[in-house]
């Protein structure tokens, strides 16, 4: 390579419909690796990029929440293939966003890469668990069977810029909700980099929208939405929870409050079940 060649630096942008807009402001704002070395600019997403991608997640929920159990979970399966391939750039996004050897790093990775095949697993099987074929008297068959809650906005974990992020978006959209993910506010480039991911598989544009900058500024905007029907806490400090979910309350969202985790132990079903809905049915025998 020639001593005289300058690099090309990445452009990191925002993932909104299927597409990579910059933030409607023309913010950004410097992201450094945990020795304060500057490593990129990200996106400042400001409240009109939060309600763009609400638009984009609604528009999005009915051919995703409408697909089969089946497909969804061979488009998260493809998912999985594409970090696979790009195993190297996700381990080197993670060690320097973490401060993590690269070793440390590629082990997140692909616990993070197994997660998606978890939940993909999981997509055509979670019904069994979660629905049941209910005794009543009289002629009648009662069935119920989880339906996906809408649209979610995920505010990431701040600790742990893909693994935890990972946890906490996968099981958001297998059972067929759409979703706004804010990145971890101090790294999100692993997160951007995993929109580009998702862009080259099957998810359908607007299933999954990312948005980086300031949690504080970005997220009330979400919890006061009228067409967002839940909210995952994850990346809330204590004071901002309580904030959001007082907002949340206004229009009655599911919210999952923030709690302590460790997001390389098994996942178990908790999230998987946190944003479905139960619909009962009644249909006579016919007996």
């Amino acid at each position: 390579m020639s001593a005289d060649r300058l690099s090309v630096l990445k452009t990191y942008k925002l993932y909104v419909g299927g597409k990579f807009p910059r933030s409607e402001s023309g913010r950004v704002y410097e992201v450094t690796d945990s020795k304060g070395n500057w490593l990129a600019n990200a996106p400042l997403s400001s409240r009109k990029d939060a309600r763009d991608a609400v638009v984009a997640a609604r528009k999005a929920f009915g051919g995703w929440s409408g697909a089969t159990a089946y497909n969804r979970g061979q488009v998260l399966y493809r998912v999985a293939e594409m970090l696979e391939g790009r195993r190297e750039q996700f381990a080197s996004e993670v060690a320097e966003a973490e401060g993590m050897s690269k070793a440390k790093a590629a082990a997140q990775v692909d616990a993070a890469v197994d997660r998606w095949v978890w939940y993909a697993g999981w997509s055509d099987k979670v019904a069994q668990i979660a629905g049941s074929a209910n005794p009543v008297a009289g002629p009648f068959f009662n069935l119920s069977t989880p339906e996906p809650t809408g649209v979610v906005a995920v505010l990431a974990p701040q600790d742990s810029s893909f693994l935890g992020l990972v946890s906490v978006l996968a099981p958001a959209i297998v059972t067929g909700n759409t979703a706004i993910v804010v990145a971890s506010e101090k790294s999100p480039l692993p997160a951007l980099s995993l929109a580009e991911a998702l862009a080259t598989s099957d998810v359908p544009g607007g299933v999954v929208n990312v948005l980086s900058g300031r949690t504080s500024e970005i997220a009330p905007s979400l919890a006061a939405h009228q067409d967002v029907n839940a909210i995952d806490l994850a990346g809330a400090g204590a004071d901002l929870a309580k904030e959001l979910e007082v907002s949340a309350a206004d229009n009655l969202k599911r919210v999952l409050r923030p709690r302590p985790a460790d997001w390389s132990a098994d996942p178990g079903t908790e999230r998987l079940l946190a944003f479905l809905e139960t619909k009962t049915v009644w249909h006579p025998m016919g007996a």
